[in-house]
């Protein structure tokens, strides 16, 4: 008998994008495999995100395009997880009788548990947990890149943002140790990974959980010990936890990247009170300084909500002030929308949506004038990329390659001149000037300066995706880990 196949689809943040490499690794080790994307698979799973405007629509609607297919092949699983599942629980399977499981944040690992349970009982499975039993990291985890990799270091947020229901949906912040972190990022290093992103709702508070404010920057600084490892970025911190020896940590660890992601939301101190955001604008402008003044390289980028509930011309007026003085490289624009379930979805003053369009339009015109601005000034700097596949959508037409500056900028270049040894593969590092600056990207047209072939060049082109293991816990301190779990090889897509 056949191996049966598997389909996941994942919305919204890198969090949840991590989280199915948890679930692709647990299935894989229950016997399924990838499908091919031509046949129907035997399961498909929706990891979902409540966070995005007509999530529950979206997920509906694409439940309901696949009746007719699992009417066709009853055997076909679905199953339905993440944050609108664990908001919406039994009600699911009510709206979509056809569904076989749901399960919610805080178990994932139940996945083929419950599938096999489906199976055999010819019913739906609905399990859904309130608080998180099992860490993901315990995990085995299918990696999506053979060059880059997510490394959770918390789940969970003890920030209670207006706007937000992660933290009703994912719980109260849970650190991990940071041996388990390091041991996790030396088993992605011996597969071939060359930057890992440490990633928490909050990275910047890390530590809360086992009592030390300055575990964040240590855990920086350990990355810098581990042999192998070129790049670290990290998202997202929380201005209010910003501390200046996480800025030192980015400034003296050489593989530690001149990135910084940090949500700004709003640039009025008024709508920043109403979102229960504990900073204020001129705290959080203090803090680029400080960035720039230590790492005059850094770019950074943000987040922006625009229109929410009660925000005045003036307090528009706020961000926008911000936002030109702030000089961001890219920012990340929403335009504020009801969530059903947090206090702000109950506020008075929601906008027209006209009103908040005008807005938006107005921000991004402003912010892509910058973006440009700053760009521009990158020609003609000598950059380092690591290869990327799938980040140019004209690489065809044109025949150029895209990457990763360290600081984040994506660069479309040409993968020319005699230092090209035999081709350039995603994975790959090369270097090479920039020759034109966009609001969105870069482009580099020149010869490459140098071409350095890497074991995840081996990978991406061999088609091998890395595979970890689960990291148990216990493992309390920073440095080495006392046992580096076994790599497990990748296997052909």
């Amino acid at each position: 008998m056949s191996a049966r196949t598997y389909q996941i689809r994942t919305f919204g943040c890198q969090m949840n994008v991590h989280d199915s490499e948890r679930l692709a690794g647990q299935l894989e080790d229950a016997g399924y495999v990838p499908g091919d994307g031509e046949t129907t698979p035997d399961l498909i799973v929706f990891n979902t995100c409540a966070v995005r405007e007509n999530a529950d629509n979206k997920l509906y609607g694409t439940l309901g395009h696949l009746r007719p297919q699992k009417t066709a092949k009853p055997d076909m699983q679905i199953a339905v997880g993440g944050c609108l599942a664990q908001k919406d629980r039994g009600e699911i399977v009510k709206r979509a009788p056809w569904v076989d499981v749901v399960f919610g944040t805080h178990n994932i690992g139940a996945l083929p548990t419950l599938l096999e349970r489906a199976r055999h009982n010819a019913e739906a499975e609905v399990e859904i947990l309130e608080a998180l039993e099992t860490f993901p990291s315990t995990l085995p985890a299918r990696r999506e890149s053979a060059y880059a990799g997510w490394v959770s270091i918390s789940v969970g947020c003890n920030n209670t943002c207006t706007f937000c229901i992660v933290p009703a949906l994912r719980g109260k912040e849970r650190d991990r140790r940071p041996g388990e972190i390091l041991a996790e990022v030396e088993a992605l290093v011996a597969e071939g990974v060359l930057e890992v992103t440490l990633l928490g709702q909050n990275v910047n508070s890390y530590g809360v959980e086992f009592g030390d404010r300055l575990a964040f920057g240590k855990l920086l600084r350990a990355c810098g010990g581990v042999a192998g490892l070129e790049r670290v970025r990290f998202t997202s911190p929380h201005p209010a936890a910003f501390t200046e020896d996480v800025i030192d940590a980015m400034a003296e660890t050489p593989n530690v990247c001149h990135q910084l992601h940090m949500p700004l939301q709003s640039g009025s101190d008024r709508v920043l009170r109403e979102m229960k955001r504990s900073y204020r604008s001129a705290r959080y402008l203090k803090i680029l300084d400080r960035v720039r003044e230590a790492m005059p390289d850094a770019a950074i980028t943000t987040d922006i909500i625009v229109g929410f509930p009660g925000e005045t011309e003036e307090d528009f007026q706020a961000t926008l002030d911000v936002v030109a003085q702030a000089r961001f490289s890219s920012a990340f624009t929403f335009q504020y929308s009801i969530r059903p379930g947090t206090p702000a979805a109950e506020m008075d003053g929601q906008l027209p949506k006209e009103v908040v369009q005008e807005r938006y339009e107005r921000l991004v015109k402003l912010q892509n004038d910058i973006s440009w601005e700053e760009n521009k000034k990158v020609v003609g700097r000598r950059v380092e990329l690591l290869v990327a596949s799938g980040e140019g959508r004209k690489d065809t037409e044109t025949h150029r390659m895209s990457g990763r500056a360290r600081d984040g900028r994506l660069v479309h270049f040409a993968p020319t001149g005699p230092l090209v040894d035999r081709a350039v593969r995603p994975g790959d590092v090369v270097e090479t000037v920039v020759t034109y600056g966009a609001p969105h990207h870069l482009v580099a047209d020149g010869d490459l300066l140098s071409h350095r072939r890497t074991k995840a060049g081996d990978n991406s082109e061999a088609g091998l995706r890395p595979k970890t293991n689960g990291v148990t816990l216990g493992l309390p301190g920073f440095g080495a880990p006392a046992v580096t779990p076994e790599p497990v090889s990748g296997c052909a897509l």
